[in-house]
């Protein structure tokens, strides 16, 4: 009897997916595990994987289509097999185009194969050939980001698929012209910039929100920092490092910060899981550093580093950006001196933060030019109160301005 295959919650918060790509074909050997296509989530690329063995004997999706959660998007089951409300599949090759089917498990894709040593001459561009245009996930990623029209970019991967290589080298490339008659371009959301304006509402409507701000002085931990990479040559120590590990020593002395609001019931957190939002092509997504309160310096530097670059190709598990207890979010590499964050529920709070500036300043009494950086945190009001919140920006504040605590 033929296998229904559905799409399935591959993120905690997923409630559709798109179809980025098949990569079993109707009529090709299944076995359990098997990875039939990439879905993109409102977070990351994630396979799914058939759950039943067999023959792909039906596809109900195509590629690039938004299905929702639970929906069928093929079938396997035994060459030949009439499925429900169908006719029976072809025994022998695939259809030329039929999205292909898919049966889930929450595995990360995995990252396009390196190219081969030797040279690979690249393929008619599908628009010149009329055949199917194939690429992979990351390579159609870039090309939105750079403006290219992947249908006049020749494919070097297998089969004539336009890989990364063929889109490095239209970094410069301008968005394809429109067509005549037309003034503007309808661009489709993406499952992340759908959740993210979800969100938003979710946020801003119901959460009673202040803000408090506060200027930490950062001369000390620019010495800090300092002396760090001068004995440490290997060693990478940004000041969002700091503030990372500050904001998490902070929060253990103020639980009513590292806290969810639950509706019925406000919980808790004894350990800190810190959100640090990171810009990615088509939204933010916040990977967690967890237990931040338990790791040194160079330990937090580190797995953020490496959660960002995961982050920003759509590789990190859902584990990896859910849960946090409290979010960063730092703004400062843009130049931008102060601004306001919006609150990621449950949690209770956000730290916004601008960037480091020399100011003229009164310092012990005497004009003096100092580093300086502005720190906004957006706070519920349902859990925490306006002297709370002071609270907990006082005592941050004074751990960057005296990081001899942090440092270990």
């Amino acid at each position: 009897m033929a296998t229904k295959v559905v799409m399935e919650a591959l993120s905690p918060t997923m409630e559709e997916g798109r179809l980025v790509e098949w990569k079993k074909n109707v009529g090709d050997a299944v076995a359990v595990g098997d990875v039939l296509a990439e879905v993109e989530t409102d977070k990351a690329v994630m396979e799914l994987v058939a759950r039943a063995a067999g023959t792909l004997i039906n596809q109900t999706v195509a590629a690039g289509a938004t299905v929702p959660v639970a929906q069928t998007v093929a079938w396997i089951g035994d060459k030949g097999e009439a499925v429900p409300g169908g006719t029976a599949a072809p025994a022998a090759a695939a259809p030329a185009e039929p999205a292909k089917p898919v049966a889930a498990t929450t595995a990360p894709s995995a990252s396009p194969a390196a190219p081969a040593a030797a040279p690979v001459a690249p393929v008619a561009p599908a628009a010149a050939t009329g055949g199917r245009l194939r690429a992979s996930p990351l390579a159609r990623r870039m090309a939105a980001d750079q403006g290219v029209d992947l249908a006049a970019v020749a494919g070097s991967g297998p089969e004539g698929r336009i890989v990364k290589r063929d889109l490095e080298g239209a970094r410069a490339s301008r968005p394809a012209a429109l067509p005549d008659g037309e003034s503007f371009r309808d661009i489709p959301l993406t499952q992340m910039r759908k959740t993210i304006a979800r969100r938003l509402v979710q946020s801003l409507g119901p959460i009673p929100t202040y803000y408090v701000t506060a200027e930490a002085d950062m001369e000390r931990a620019h010495e800090a920092r300092e002396d760090l990479i001068a004995r440490d040559k290997n060693g990478r120590f940004s000041f969002n490092d700091f503030i990372i590990r500050a904001t998490a020593e902070a929060l253990t002395q103020h639980p009513w910060v590292n806290a969810w609001w639950l509706d019925d019931k406000v919980r808790q957190w004894q350990d800190v899981h810190i959100g640090v939002a990171v810009a990615v092509e088509d939204g933010l997504i916040t990977p967690v550093v967890r237990h931040a309160n338990h790791k040194p310096l160079r330990d937090i530097g580190a797995e953020v580093r490496e959660l960002a670059g995961r982050a920003r190709t759509k590789r990190l598990k859902p584990e990896e950006y859910t849960g946090a207890t409290f979010s960063i979010s730092n703004l400062g590499m843009f130049g931008i001196d102060e601004f306001t964050a919006i609150i990621n529920p449950p949690e209770a709070a956000i730290l916004a933060v601008g960037r480091i500036e020399p100011k003229v300043v009164a310092f012990n009494g005497e004009i003096a030019i100092r580093r300086r950086m502005r720190l906004t945190m957006s706070c519920d009001h349902r859990v925490i109160d306006g002297a709370t919140g002071a609270a907990f920006l006082q005592t941050l504040v004074g751990m960057l301005e005296n990081p001899l605590a942090l440092v270990w």
